[in-house]
């Protein structure tokens, strides 16, 4: 089995400017009003939320891909919020430094919705 879990996040150009800042390396920490850290399952719920609900939000969306370590992530349990490919991670903000510790490589981006910079 391997030992790390492929997780997707739709991202806005303003969180991925923050991830690009940190080397690609590190999720920035969570405004007041997001207690939750939403990590998606699959890349086609992260590309419908990318291009439906970033891109009319702020112009641009993004899908980005990284790697946890397995013994990190299965603390998680995973949660069906919609049709069945629409499943998520609830990773609560004040264990976002933990996740970031967990990263294995770069975060990436797979993806690009909206008008390019």
């Amino acid at each position: 089995m391997k030992n790390t879990v492929t997780l997707y996040r739709p991202t806005s150009p303003q969180e991925w400017a923050l991830v690009e800042a940190s080397g690609f390396k590190r999720w920035p920490a969570r405004l007041p009003e997001q207690p939750i850290f939403y990590p998606v399952t699959n890349e086609q719920y992260a590309i419908e939320i990318a291009r439906d609900w970033n891109v009319p939000a702020s112009g641009q969306g993004f899908v980005t891909r990284f790697e946890v370590l397995r013994t990190f992530i299965d603390r998680y349990p995973i949660h069906q919020v919609g049709g069945g490919h629409h499943t998520e991670w609830w990773i609560p903000a004040e264990e976002l430094d933990e996740l970031n510790s967990n990263i294995v490589g770069l975060i990436e981006v797979t993806r690009r919705f909206g008008v390019e910079p």
